[in-house]
């Protein structure tokens, strides 16, 4: 007898590190900005170091400030990820019956950001930064007709980064920090109870989609990393850099509560048994490497030219595998995993950004720029139905405006264009069918389905500076 169960899908943190949904606006799960000042000119402006963000793009450039420096940056996000022509199916063939459109994201999210550097003397400066680098959350309907590839995700991330920058000499300066990362990740998804024996009338299954539960799960941890800069004057007005951010390792652990119908034979109710009301589940996940290069060029005393291209190691999300505190009773024997292979490439995945600032008088400065952003997902058949990721073009403007020569404040507005996408996606875990070959024993509901997705965004940010 084939049973089917739920896939507390590895987007539980799967999600906790592709779960980044759709309000990471970054290609694959980053936030995207750190920094208003940054922000307006999509990006490509690391090499400037005109404030205490430095400490995010690139440590080294806390050489370039003198004294005591304060940034608060607040990004508002407006994101769009819409579904459509959603279909979804039992490993039977039957379709499964729900909504087929919708929409996946709040209209309207807040991040902040904090950054304080100090110049201990000629060639020491130290800073602290504390931001967030991945903030989302997407659901669908309770009832819509992929509820079973998972129903809800969220993830809140915040990074504690304590640095140092050495000045060798004119030209060289360096930096190193310590990432201390916190994430809380959270997952709602739906099983396909009704296909057990006993959870309907006389013993018998209730039938696909008659008898559903879903389990509530939700875990945190914190992993730590580091990051390192190197800037070099090549001129009076020409500066390039490079920063790399380490790999962070998480285990996230925490509990998974499952919601179950009411069975009317004590063979559903064995068969339910180990799908406790409250177990432990945990998941190891990875959040990527990467390398950034970038330059800045000073064409004359109002107009600077920046530049930037950012490459990161995808491919850490590869396959994640949720384990769970106790042995189920699945498809193909027992189980106490779900497994998720979302495959991502690293090949091509990098952002190229280029932007400009303008002096337009003494106070104001104008700022603007463009970037493009290549997704790291394969294809279809490996794009997340609550990360429907794809490659993305940055369209940014802002400026700067000098109250004093201590204070200031930065204004950015930028449109995120997303590439239309479609995902096809089951709950094999990594097998290529639901049943007999080709199959893998695992918790999971086995259905598939489709859906296709259209997605923006618009983010508006404030950021206020002031130097001691």
């Amino acid at each position: 007898m084939k049973l089917k169960h739920l896939s507390l899908s590895v987007m539980l943190m799967g999600s906790a590190a592709g779960l980044l949904s759709a309000q990471a606006f970054a290609s694959g799960y980053h936030f995207g900005t750190q920094s208003v000042s940054a922000q307006a000119t999509a990006n490509a402006s690391a090499a400037e170091a005109a404030d205490a963000s430095t400490i995010f793009y690139n440590p080294a450039g806390m050489s370039k400030l003198e004294g005591t420096h304060f940034s608060g940056a607040l990004n508002l996000v407006s994101p769009s990820v819409k579904y459509e022509n959603a279909k979804g199916a039992y490993p039977n063939g039957q379709a499964i019956s729900g909504k087929s459109s919708g929409k996946l994201t709040d209209d309207l999210t807040a991040v902040p950001h904090l950054y304080l550097t100090h110049q201990i003397d000629d060639r020491f400066a130290v800073g602290l930064g504390v931001y967030v680098p991945y903030a989302s959350e997407t659901e669908y309907e309770r009832d819509s007709v992929l509820r079973y590839n998972v129903n809800q995700t969220g993830l809140k991330t915040i990074d504690v980064n304590p640095t140092l920058s050495f000045k060798l000499n004119e030209q060289h300066s360096f930096g190193v920090g310590l990432l201390a990362q916190y994430a809380k990740a959270t997952l709602r998804q739906y099983a396909n109870f009704g296909a057990f024996p006993g959870t309907g009338a006389g013993g018998a299954p209730a039938g696909d989609g008659n008898a559903d539960g879903f389990a509530e799960v939700e875990g945190d941890d914190w992993g730590y990393g580091f990051t390192l800069g190197w800037m070099w004057d090549v001129s009076e007005n020409s500066r390039v850099g490079l920063s790399y951010r380490s790999k962070v390792k998480h285990t996230l652990e925490g509990t998974a509560k499952w919601s179950k119908p009411a069975t009317t034979s004590p063979m559903g109710a064995a068969l339910l048994n180990g799908y406790k009301a409250s177990e432990g589940a945990k998941v190891d996940i990875v959040t990527p490497e990467s390398l950034s290069l970038h330059g800045m060029h000073k064409l004359d005393p109002r107009w600077n030219l920046f530049g930037d291209v950012t490459w990161t190691r995808h491919s850490r999300f590869e396959k994640a595998v949720v384990e769970y505190e106790n042995t189920k009773v699945v498809a193909g024997g027992t189980s106490n995993k779900t497994i998720l292979v979302p495959d991502w490439d690293d090949t091509d995945a990098y952002k190229a950004s280029l932007g400009a600032s303008y002096q337009y008088s003494d106070p104001l400065q104008l700022r603007f720029g463009v970037a493009y952003d290549k997704t790291p997902v394969p294809d279809d058949n490996h794009r997340l139905s609550t990360l429907p990721d794809n490659d993305r073009i940055w369209l940014s403007l802002g400026g700067k405006y000098d109250f004093t020569k201590q204070s200031s404040v930065n204004l950015a507005y930028s449109y995120i264009h997303i590439k239309d996408a479609k995902a096809n996606v089951n709950g094999y875990c990594g097998g290529t069918a639901a049943a007999g070959a080709g199959s893998v024993a695992c918790v999971s509901s086995k259905t598939n389905g489709s859906a296709e997705y259209k997605s923006h965004a618009h983010i508006l940010g404030v950021q206020y500076n002031y130097s001691f």
